[in-house]
């Protein structure tokens, strides 16, 4: 039975898909009712960008400010010195400081372009770090404060642990601290700064109780925990996964056009569903665009793109985006003045003829020799929209306009290959 509830962050939380489990729904809508809370979610720092895997819980903390409540991202330069072990099938490769350090530069950016831009109203977003307070623990007075409150028994019980513990990798004694860490991030900040929720992913569904548990044991006080789905696409793919490797929120990591199209090939079966959760326009609107016939369907995946590309980009980004789609693809041209990624290469590359895989590999569009000409055999190349059979094809100066030409791999990747002046 649905929970009716009362206070509009939740209902529209609801209504949009983002709620799968909570410990005490009814009392969390009861306390957002009283007045503002805070509530939080965690990043660690495992790349120099987010990927759309996180776009969920980004889209969560935006809808707290909407309806005035205060968000709060927790970057995890403390916890990324472990590795959340939650469903992974092996450890995490332990990290430099330096590269700790790189990474949460990254995702800062990512979070302060989705949290702090567009026209969201409401509280400032806060963002705070665990290694200001983690770096400065002492483990066995650590082990006094809080060993005492974790059964060994119930952390076994938590799926994220069984699910490792059944396989022959197993799990080593410093990942199965990361839940313990978690919860003291949550009591740390219930007790300097009055957070009262923590929310995130099904996957930290163990380490959220978890820390729920430790304020009550210690504190005395009720906290909540809440959890949005895990998404897959319709047809069972993990979200944000592609052939080509994560969809990156960083320009530099993924070109902003390519971002674009990553939403302009959702299935049609995710249109309505993806409006909802990752895009602000109205809930009616969304389901009016979603159930759009045929080939209209297009023009909804159009602007589900646009709008995913303004909040991660900007609008001018995406706006620039679309009219390069609708240049490239509706109408066949490319001119100088397209807005797709450009690579230049010498001309006397080209001079003897340079086989078609050495051009993917020359323009980065592949990371090997090996992979470009796989891809080929797939039929995956194509020049100036023509399909390239043969990875030995040779690429010459006659295959290029004004200048240059267009090179795609897939259906989602193009780039502008121009001579270098």
């Amino acid at each position: 039975m649905t929970t009716e509830l009362k206070s509009p962050f939740l209902q529209e939380a609801q209504a949009r898909g983002f709620i799968f489990q909570a410990t005490d729904l009814a009392a969390l809508d009861e306390a957002m009712l009283k007045g503002p809370i805070k509530g939080y979610i965690g990043f660690d720092p495992t790349a120099d960008s987010l990927h759309v895997g996180s776009m969920v819980q980004l889209m969560l903390l935006r809808l707290m400010r909407k309806h005035h409540h205060t968000p709060v991202a927790l970057l995890g330069g403390g916890t990324a010195r472990i590795g959340d072990p939650s469903f992974r099938e092996e450890a995490r490769k332990l990290m430099t400081a330096e590269t700790i350090q790189k990474n949460l530069e990254g995702i800062s950016k990512n979070i302060h372009q989705l949290l702090f831009s567009g026209e969201a109203h409401g509280p400032t977003p806060l963002i705070a770090n665990n290694a200001d307070w983690l770096d400065q623990l002492s483990y066995i007075s650590l082990l006094q404060d809080v060993g005492v409150h974790f059964s060994i028994s119930r952390m076994l019980s938590f799926d994220s642990v069984k699910s490792r513990l059944e396989r022959e990798q197993g799990l080593t004694f410093l990942e199965f601290n990361y839940s313990i860490l978690q919860s003291y991030d949550f009591r740390e900040l219930y007790r300097t700064q009055n957070i009262t929720l923590q929310m995130g992913g099904s996957d930290q569904w163990g380490n959220i109780v978890s820390g729920v548990e430790l304020i009550r044991r210690t504190e005395g006080q009720q906290v909540f925990g809440l959890t949005a789905p895990l998404l897959t696409t319709s047809s069972g793919s993990k979200m944000g996964k592609t052939a080509q490797g994560a969809v990156w929120l960083s320009e530099e990591r993924l070109p902003v056009f390519d971002y674009w199209q990553f939403w302009r090939n959702t299935e049609d079966a995710d249109v309505t569903r993806f409006l909802k959760l990752f895009t602000e326009l109205p809930l009616k609107e969304c389901e009016r665009l979603g159930s759009l016939p045929g080939a209209e369907i297009n023009e909804a995946k159009k602007i589900l793109a646009t709008e995913a590309t303004a909040l991660c980009h900007g609008r001018e980004k995406a706006q620039k985006a679309l009219a390069t789609a609708i240049e490239e693809f509706e109408k066949g041209h490319t001119g100088h003045h397209s807005s797709l990624p450009v690579k230049e290469i010498e001309t006397s590359a080209l001079e003897n003829g340079l086989p078609a895989f050495k051009l993917l590999a020359l323009t980065a569009m592949t990371t090997s020799n090996a992979e470009a000409r796989r891809l080929i055999r797939g039929g995956g190349m194509r020049l100036n929209d023509m399909a390239v059979q043969d990875e030995e094809q040779a690429i010459t100066l006659k295959d290029f306009v004004e200048g240059q030409l267009k090179l795609s791999l897939g259906k989602k990747r193009h780039i502008l290959v121009r001579l270098k002046p």
